[in-house]
């Protein structure tokens, strides 16, 4: 039985099919995503959603959805599923599922009275073209398929709706149609395998609601345009190849494309095969052969510190270092740049924060135990160097090194940590002044500097780095360790912050820490007691002032609530690997049923990946985006430490 299957009970009830999504892309920026009846709920769900950089940096939804219609004797069986305004769903193709399974590809079994027909569909690597397969897997009489697209071509962050603008014109190519609704669009080419007949059928469906937009307080209702539908007969065991793309395609190697296609998926059929399918579609790769991690789906870019972040685990944790020495190239570019004040070529958010560069070692560092010391000096040796001395210079421009050997950051007025959601223009969390997780990996790095050095035989340097790292351990204890035994969130010259919240577990959780061990020990009981979740660490304990657990309602409610009391899983990572190393083997079996915790979101939200971040309190709601990056590193990562203790 297949790890991702579910059966008809679920498939036809629409609260419990409706909520699981699944999310395909091709690692080069686009994506195809619906839910699992192939009912869109959100305005970024569309089966071809493709980025257009002639337009804007977002990525645009060409091909919202394809409805099939089943046709015998005259009878016609829609297969579509569609949400309408007022509640209303429609041609509900559901019933007509017989199961769903997700092993190597999407495949859907439909029965309409004798007619079986399989569906099974997945995106062409770094090519934008979707490709979908309709097998007759039984018949008693003559069929008839009828396809009826519906186009969109707008933004995923905008909506379309009925106008006279949009054009109608499309020209006939092999086995299809090509069509472009708006200048500046590429074209759309709908194809087959086989000959068939296209009746142009111009209209709009119109009322077309999303519910996830509704929860999150946005405008949900849109209207999609259907040119007409594609039609043909299908003999009993024939298989129909259908081809949306923004480029043409011979009709006869469709059939040979889709097999070749397959023959490259891996298994979703563990929780381990499932996370590694998630963090391949991660990621990017350029035209220009760049290389990149995506923060998530589907919403974010790549930002620099989820790049930094995430890219121990989606790559060294499944034994893919190469990809990590392609990533960190185009990386350590930005880092470059960014560092010599020249203008970035790399297409890298958010570089500049403060916390970035103390990220990047860290990540380099997770390298050297992977690939070894010696290796990892002698590919990212120099640029650990770089980032420690342009650090020390002072040249950040929000990154000081102040005389007690710590580092202070302005964060009042903008966000500058990674729990960076804002209000009217201000930080909901306005950490700022000596930041406690900037800090910890700046003593991190200064002692990994130092290991460098070292190999190096550069003794002065070693001696320095060292001497640096002496008196920052001091100062780090003396200023953020208070006198209940955790460690302040941020102190900012008088005002600190008494909140407990998760980023301390970072002083805890490095291979080289400030604390000592019953300092660490103090850290992780309180994260025991007050934020430990099934799903992660939660950003605020319930016991400090503004804790907000439920990451629900309008955008400004979801901001204040955002890292105020809401679990993420990435957190918990570092959690792990601290409570493996205070307590060693002790705690395998704890951490491995948090690891079930984990497991259950595998069939539940987004199918084989984990969301952005789960509600605080029971019953710990998945929330946000529905891929996220940093939380499949993590859990990765756990499970290579968890290995490593356990043999």
């Amino acid at each position: 039985m297949s790890y991702l299957r579910f059966e008809k009970a679920l498939m036809t009830n629409l609260e419990d099919s409706l909520p699981k999504e699944l999310l395909r892309t091709n690692r080069s920026g686009a994506y195809s995503c619906s839910t699992i009846v192939d009912c869109n709920t959100r305005k970024y769900h569309g089966l071809l959603v493709v980025p257009v950089p002639e337009i804007d940096d977002e990525n645009h939804v060409l091909l919202s959805s394809l409805d099939v219609t089943v046709i015998q004797h005259g009878a016609e069986f829609n297969l579509g599923l569609h949400k309408y305004q007022g509640n209303n769903f429609s041609p509900k193709g559901h019933k007509y599922i017989r199961e769903f399974d997700c092993d190597k590809v999407p495949t859907t079994i439909y029965r309409v009275g004798g007619v079986l027909l399989k569906k099974e569909v997945v995106f062409q690597h770094y090519e934008d073209r979707l490709l979908i397969r309709y097998t007759l897997v039984e018949a008693h009489s003559a069929t008839t398929l009828r396809f009826r697209p519906f186009l969109a071509f707008r933004s995923v962050r905008q909506f379309t709706h009925e106008n006279t603008v949009a054009s109608r014109d499309y020209s006939e190519v092999d086995n299809g149609i090509k069509t472009c609704m708006y200048a500046g669009y590429p074209d759309l080419y709908m194809q087959f395998s086989k000959k068939n007949e296209f009746v142009f059928q111009p209209d709009w469906y119109r009322g077309v609601e999303y519910p996830k937009e509704q929860e999150r307080g946005y405008a949900s209702t849109e209207d999609l345009y259907v040119p007409g539908y594609f039609e043909m007969p299908i003999k009993k065991g024939e298989s129909i190849v259908f081809s949306a793309a923004v480029s043409s395609i011979k009709p006869s190697v469709l059939k040979k494309l889709f097999d070749e296609e397959v023959a490259e998926r891996n298994p979703r059929d563990n929780f381990f095969h499932c996370l590694v399918n998630a963090a391949h579609q991660f990621h990017i790769r350029k035209k220009n052969d760049d290389r990149y991690l995506l923060a998530g789906y589907p919403w974010f870019k790549c930002r620099a510190r989820d790049t930094f972040i995430s890219l121990p685990g989606l790559t060294l944790s499944i034994e893919e270092q190469d990809y990590f020495e392609l990533v960190m190239k185009t990386a350590e570019k930005g880092l470059r740049e960014f560092m010599a004040g020249k203008p970035l070529t790399v297409q890298i958010a958010e570089i500049e924060q403060p916390d970035v560069l103390l990220w990047a070692i860290w990540a380099i560092q997770q390298y050297a135990k992977e690939a070894g010391l010696e290796k990892c000096r002698d590919m990212y040796g120099q640029l650990v160097k770089d980032i420690v001395k342009f650090i020390e210079s002072g040249k950040h421009n929000n990154l000081q090194l102040r005389d007690n050997g710590l580092l202070y950051s302005n964060g009042k007025d903008k966000a500058v940590t990674w729990m960076n959601s804002t209000a009217n223009g201000y930080p909901v969390v306005p950490r700022t002044g000596y930041i406690v997780e900037f800090n910890a990996l700046w003593y991190n790095a200064l002692c990994f500097a130092q290991s460098i050095a070292e190999l190096d035989g550069d003794k002065a340097l070693a001696e320095q780095l060292n001497e640096r790292a002496a008196v920052c351990q001091k100062s780090f204890v003396d200023t953020f360790l208070n006198e209940h035994g955790y460690l302040f969130d941020y102190v900012d010259e008088n005002p600190r912050d008494w909140s407990v919240r998760p980023n301390m577990i970072f002083a805890a959780a490095f291979d080289y820490s400030p604390l000592d061990q019953a300092q660490k020990k103090s850290v992780v009981d309180y994260c025991t007691r007050e934020l430990l979740t099934p799903k992660g660490l939660r950003s605020l304990s319930p016991k400090s002032g503004g804790y907000n657990p439920m990451y629900t309602g309008p955008q400004t409610q979801r901001d204040y609530a955002y890292h105020q009391g809401t679990a993420w899983p990435w957190l918990g990572g570092f959690y792990m690997e601290a409570l493996l190393k205070l307590y060693k083997r002790t705690r395998l079996s704890f951490i491995e049923r948090q690891m079930v915790g984990y497991e259950d979101e595998m069939a539940y939200h987004c199918l084989g990946t984990i969301p952005e971040l789960f509600d605080g309190n029971p019953p710990f709601h998945g929330r946000g985006a529905m891929s996220f990056a940093m939380n499949v590193a993590e859990i990765l990562r756990t499970l290579e430490l968890l290995e490593n203790y356990k043999y």
